[in-house]
């Protein structure tokens, strides 16, 4: 692998003072934003977002962190490759794969994270698979992939209908998503935010022209594609196994997760050493309660 590309540094203007970089890893090349100092913390994001998603809380998070947000693979300014035989290039092991090796690029062997969404299912795979660089993981409003689909109900599958439209066979979501692509991903955001106010304009509007992009929805079907396949195989394979590391738990109590799930305890199941509680609000923790889940993470990190 190439070093990770800096001719075209700058500034992002939402996520003020964090450096962006490309870093090519062996499966894609993705984007990288840094800044701070200390340990380093990665920060994944969900869908329907990008990296963007922190901006409340990782300016804070500098202060004591060496911070890098990444665009998962599939996602924003990150490359977007094919999703290959059985989608496997979407599974959650190879998203997995590329922010180990963006980490080590950077010159991070240990690290910890902090994920959100599809991207704590990225951060528990690579907890799983590269146990030796994970020292600490926070997992914000997921239940494990299988256990979701294991309890699926119609209560269940009428708030989170889009686990069960993105993995139609390419193209029907597709080119449903692309004839309003705006419309749908403000449709899906208001539905898990119960907060008002939680986007800012510009921050919409980034989200708005990061998705509008057809290649990007695209991804994004084979991001959930392959959690209906080939990441439920993976996870069965590693069923006996648990987390080593030290794991928080939070969620929304407004949201599907918690009052679906006793969310602790079906991560106990996964994890040897968890902890965690439900915050004041939907979805998108990061952007709704932003400074109660700084202050969760402070004490856990």
């Amino acid at each position: 692998m190439s070093e990770p590309e800096k001719a075209e540094r700058f500034f992002a203007p939402i996520m003020q003072g964090f450096e962006e970089l490309k870093v090519p890893t062996s499966g894609a090349t993705i984007q990288a934003w840094v800044a701070g100092s200390g340990p380093p913390l990665l920060l994944l994001h969900g869908y329907p977002q990008t990296h963007v998603m922190w901006h409340k809380i990782a300016p804070a998070l500098t202060k004591r962190f060496t911070v890098v947000a990444t665009d998962l693979r599939g996602y924003g300014k990150s490359q977007k490759p094919d999703g290959g035989e059985a989608h496997i290039n979407f599974s959650k092991r190879a998203m997995a794969q590329d922010q180990f090796e963006v980490m080590r690029e950077l010159g991070f062997d240990k690290f910890s994270v902090v994920a959100h969404d599809r991207g704590a299912r990225v951060a528990h795979r690579l907890a799983l698979d590269h146990p030796e660089a994970v020292e600490k993981l926070v997992l914000l409003d997921i239940a494990p992939t299988d256990t979701m689909y294991g309890a699926t109900d119609k209560a269940f599958a009428t708030a989170y209908y889009h686990w069960f439209f993105l993995i139609q066979p390419y193209d029907l979501p597709e080119r449903l998503i692309n004839a309003d692509p705006a419309y749908y991903l403000q449709k899906t955001l208001n539905a898990w935010c119960k907060t008002p106010g939680a986007f800012p304009d510009e921050v919409l509007a980034e989200y708005i022209a990061a998705f509008s992009n057809p290649e990007a929805i695209h991804s994004a079907c084979e991001d959930y594609r392959a959690a209906a396949g080939i990441d439920l195989e993976h996870d069965a394979a590693d069923a006996d196994r648990r987390l080593e590391q030290p794991l928080l738990v939070l969620w929304g109590e407004r949201g599907v997760v918690g009052n679906s799930f006793d969310v602790v305890d079906v991560w106990r199941r996964r994890a040897k050493n968890v902890c965690g509680r439900a915050l004041p609000c939907g979805h998108f923790l990061a952007e709704e309660v932003p400074k109660m889940l700084l202050e969760e993470l402070e004490a856990f990190l």
